[in-house]
């Protein structure tokens, strides 16, 4: 199969706005974006029903990503654009879909005023047992968003696109998750902001107060980790600039916070090979609920 980049569409806000943010993706990478929606059946004694039968059918399988597809042709006339339409489960028809795919781009319901995804059941499985890259973008995400204001203020797709962020672990860092953040921010000729979150163990908390410095120590070691860790990225891409943070905290919670001044922001997840479950790894599922900016879920063994 050619490579291309996946969005999934269901007709809702949010997974337009995915689709959008796919399209834009796709330009960036020089790939087709193929459209995907999933259509799962009723039970029989419903699809009889006046307002749920072949008519109905018909416009959720066909009409829906065709229109979606001429629209996108339309803002976007370079790009290859396919759309197809499935039956079965999404949580279970998007991952084997996918499977050849660079990237999945999905949308998720924004929390409001607080910013953020609502991350639904479907979302999370299919997450959870996809093993290419999943991007989740909220409702409402726009272009400019993903942009420095410009010089006005005035948000603008032609600016600078804001950095990419990336949450490392520096003691099991994961190649493929690291190596496409770069790759994200090589591709926006932006800047990647890396966050090293860490907590302190236990038996240190009881000597900060007899030891003031001990504290500062930590942080520098924390600090020469991160460095450590980013050495030979920094090698293999040594046009972009890469912005280290090292801080005592939650990850999920400085990611989020993070997220308000990030174009993308980037976690890893284990993969597990049991099909049960929806297990995404805590600092996954923390920023997905809370982040601001689209988030790039990336499996690593």
């Amino acid at each position: 199969m050619d490579r291309t980049v996946v969005a999934g569409l269901d007709g809702s806000p949010e997974s337009r706005a995915a689709v959008e943010w796919a399209a834009r993706e796709a330009e960036l990478r020089g790939l087709p974006l193929k459209i995907v929606h999933v259509w799962e059946p009723v039970p029989d004694p419903l699809a009889q029903a006046p307002l749920l039968g072949a008519e109905t059918q018909a416009h959720w399988t066909e009409r829906i990503p065709r229109e979606s597809a001429e629209g996108l042709r339309l803002r976007h006339p370079g790009l290859e654009i396919t759309a197809e339409h499935l039956s079965g489960r999404p949580a279970e028809v998007l991952p084997d879909a996918t499977r050849d795919a660079d990237l999945l781009v999905l949308g998720s319901r924004g929390l409001g005023g607080l910013g953020g995804f609502l991350v639904g059941s479907v979302g999370q499985s299919v997450i959870a047992h996809t093993e290419v890259p999943v991007v989740l973008v909220r409702a409402g995400e726009q272009a400019a968003d993903e942009h420095e204001s410009d010089p006005a203020g005035i948000p603008s797709a032609g600016t600078r696109f804001r950095p990419v962020l990336l949450g490392l672990d520096t003691d099991g860092p994961a190649d493929a998750v690291t190596a496409f953040a770069f790759e994200e921010a090589a591709r926006r000729g932006t800047t990647l902001h890396v966050l090293y979150a860490w907590n302190l163990p236990p038996y240190y908390v009881y000597g900060l107060s007899a030891d003031v410095g001990l504290y500062d120590e930590i942080t520098h070691q924390k600090a020469a980790e991160l460095s450590e860790a980013l050495e030979r990225w920094r090698k293999e891409y040594p046009s972009v600039e890469v912005v280290e943070e090292s801080r005592s905290g939650s990850p999920g919670l400085l990611l989020a916070d993070a997220s308000r001044e990030a174009s993308l922001v980037v976690v890893g997840r284990r993969v597990r090979r049991g099909r049960l479950g929806t297990h995404i790894g805590s600092v996954a599922h923390a920023v997905l609920h809370h982040a601001t900016a689209p988030v790039a879920v990336v499996a690593h063994g």
